[in-house]
């Protein structure tokens, strides 16, 4: 293989294969380099953790992937597909009553109106808001932000722009400024009273986060979940027919039509630099591969402090980094399945409503706060909340015929423990957060046919994310915008030719693809 590119990405997660897409659609010759066995990153879908399961083992949902990356490489025409969910959650109830909520503005209304009929008729009036808001915060998401430190002309009219754009919110920008610097705690109180509607918005406020929704910075995680849509419905969120790896097995197929070169199995040990230039790579495996253009879809820990001397930075950009928060307190488990749950609010083992959407377990807002006082402190939530999804209920082909395939994502599981480590402990923290589910669905232990638990520490070792963050670096204000990765820098870096393409860079989290989109313009200055 010819040793020389025009670009390397390290990572062939689901934004570097973006950038990697891209970048050979503008005719460069690229090399991606994946330390794992399968490309995908934490978005992938594995056959082998159960036998005839299809397991999206971290990511597990889908509404924010860009619309319009989505049309620019074609991604229908090569299979992906997403499922919507209707209704979108589940919450039952210790009194063995339930809440639905969806894209049904009727049965929302009708489904809050049992617990409040004051909240009933919030409810639209909230998403209205949301939505007035969404109009001028989205768009900031897939812009380049502003360098605040040594502004260039774009720079200054961009930030004219923003300026503008908040001004136009007139007497909102005072909320707008609260959601994305505010507590989600007080936001959700003022709208609404009734606890199973607080509850189920509140845990989208803390999900992923080292928080708690009484805490700045999570009226952001709120807001951030209302902001993605599938198949045009605003806030709905579905699942990728096939597991969320067929999001990535996509993009893959399009980067390698495109000309691109990806390498499995092949981890990079060192970015090569000289004079303040990145020229390549070497692996592990000592092979060296050449190119003018290195993008790191890893965090700034891996890219900086592991694969890098620390000489070759200056001070400044070093201290930045080096304060970056990875704190962590997410744990997933994935489960198969004899059969489906039998929620003693809803009973029923054949898939209804009750198993489409996301399952909120979680008594009130005080078990949220409770539960972050225990991480806190460095132990697991003595009281665990559970989102769980089954996507075997809307999409079969995930388990075999009777079979279902479940996902618990979990808050607080903190990776910082005060006694022991996740090794010792995962166990007996996932049989807690099973006898809580099974409280509410008595079939649900003897049902469990096998488990996979995935700790902060695994999240970290299988994964590359330092602390287990699922984000790359917390989700907080002063980590976003013109501040993410530090002051001064986004996609470039003090070092020529290297750029960051990962989540690391603005806008952060999830599976949006835009700091993969976004890099790719750095690159080829299509700003």
């Amino acid at each position: 293989m010819n040793s020389h590119f025009d670009a390397i990405i390290i990572g062939a997660g689901h934004n570097g294969l973006v950038t990697a897409c891209y970048l050979a659609k503008a005719g460069k010759k690229v090399l991606l380099l994946e330390r794992r066995h399968l490309v995908g990153g934490a978005c992938v879908t594995d056959e082998s953790t159960f036998t005839g399961f299809k397991v999206s083992n971290a990511a597990y949902v889908n509404s924010l992937f860009h619309k319009q990356i989505e049309k620019d490489l074609r991604l229908r025409d090569y299979g992906y597909k997403v499922l919507e969910r209707n209704p979108s959650s589940f919450t039952p109830t210790e009194e063995g009553k339930h809440l639905f909520l969806g894209p049904d503005d009727r049965l929302n209304q009708s489904e809050i109106s049992k617990f409040s009929k004051r909240d009933a008729e919030n409810y639209p009036k909230y998403n209205q808001k949301l939505e007035h808001l969404a109009k001028v915060i989205e768009p900031i998401l897939s812009g380049k932000p502003p360098n605040v430190l040594k502004p260039g002309l774009k720079d200054l009219w961009n930030m004219w722009k923003l300026s503008s754009s908040f001004r136009s919110l007139g007497p909102d920008l005072q909320e707008a400024i609260e959601f994305l610097t505010g507590s989600a705690r007080p936001i959700l109180e003022r709208w609404f009273e009734s606890e199973p509607l607080l509850s189920t918005l509140a845990t989208d406020a803390v999900i992923g986060a080292m928080a708690a929704p009484s805490m700045p910075g999570t009226g952001y995680v709120l807001f951030h979940h209302v902001m993605g849509e599938t198949n045009g419905k605003r806030g709905v969120w579905g699942y990728v027919q096939g597991g969320m790896g067929t999001l990535t097995k996509v993009l893959a197929k399009i980067a390698t039509d495109l000309g691109s070169t990806i390498l499995c199995e092949t981890p990079v040990q060192k970015i090569l630099v000289k004079n303040n230039r990145a020229i390549g790579v070497v692996t592990t495996e000592g092979k060296e591969f050449t190119a003018p253009i290195v993008a790191s879809n890893a965090d700034c820990n891996v890219t900086f402090n592991k694969l890098m001397s620390p000489d070759c930075l200056p001070e400044d950009f070093k201290r930045g980094i080096d304060r970056i928060n990875y704190d962590s307190a997410s744990l997933k488990i994935n489960v198969a399945l004899s059969e489906l749950p039998d929620f003693i609010a809803l009973p029923g083992k054949i898939a209804g409503p009750q198993h489409r959407g996301t399952i909120h377990i979680c008594k009130d807002l005080d078990t949220i706060e409770r539960g972050y006082d225990d991480a806190k402190y460095g132990e697991p939530s003595r009281v665990p909340i559970l989102e769980c999804t089954i996507p075997s209920a809307v999409d079969p082909t995930v388990a075999p015929e009777g079979k279902h395939l479940m996902s618990m994502f979990i808050q607080y599981a903190p990776y910082k423990l005060k006694n022991g480590n996740w090794d010792q402990l995962k166990d007996a923290f996932a049989d807690r957060c099973f006898d809580l589910l099974n409280t509410y669905a008595p079939n649900f232990r003897s049902s469990v046919i096998d488990r996979q638990v995935l700790t902060p520490l695994d999240f970290e070792r299988e994964y590359s994310l330092t602390g287990g963050n699922i984000f790359q670096g917390s989700m907080i204000m002063n980590q976003l915008f013109f501040m993410r990765p530090t002051l001064g820098y986004s996609y470039r870096t003090p070092i020529q030719g290297l750029f960051l393409c990962g989540a690391a860079a603005h806008p952060g989290g999830g599976v949006t693809g835009i700091p993969g989109w976004n890099c790719a313009k750095e690159i080829l200055g299509k700003w």
